[in-house]
């Protein structure tokens, strides 16, 4: 019996030591990290058109722009950690249009983005961002009903907190 013991002992201290990848994870949470990864890169992007001088944007965008994608990398960083500690893939979505994803443009919708200047910019930035942080929100949502880790829900609630906040600050900044 003490044999026995010692042996379970064994097994369990051994299967601590494994690589970081040997964490489990909850396909919800592995699904919500996979799919805010590319939500946040296309923010990040959207926010770095407002940031170029080409597009003329209004300073309150541009402040705002810089927040979102100030924000957003390092949550993007933290997400594929997980990936990696849980063994998982990032989808690779290359070239492909990912405007079907909840809140995401499509990719007609990004190159009238480019193209457009000043108010019209503006207006569309705007617009696009808001359904785009809608998207995020109900994203994040479904990790909090559905997901068990608890860094993925406290991002998740995080992401509903912030991406609120700038949805009703992008709302005011249209009227």
């Amino acid at each position: 019996m003490h044999r026995l013991i010692l042996v379970l002992l064994a097994a369990v201290a051994l299967a601590g030591c494994g690589s970081p990848n040997t964490v489990s994870a909850d396909p919800a949470d592995v699904t919500f990290a996979q799919q805010m990864i590319p939500h946040h890169q296309q923010a990040v992007e959207m926010s770095e058109l407002a940031l170029d001088p080409a597009r003329e944007a209004s300073d309150p965008v541009r402040d705002l722009a810089g927040r979102i994608g100030d924000a957003q990398q390092p949550e993007i960083e933290t997400m594929q950690g997980w990936l990696e500690d849980w063994d998982a893939k990032a989808e690779d979505h290359g070239d492909h249009d990912m405007g079907g994803m909840t809140g995401m443009m499509s990719d007609d919708q990004m190159s009238a983005l480019a193209a457009a200047t000043g108010t019209d910019f503006d207006r569309m930035w705007l617009q696009m961002m808001i359904e785009h942080h809608e998207g995020a929100v109900e994203m994040a949502e479904t990790e909090i009903a559905d997901g068990q880790d608890s860094r993925a829900k406290a991002l998740a609630r995080a992401i509903i907190d912030a991406q609120r906040a700038e949805i009703t600050e992008m709302t005011r900044l249209l009227a």
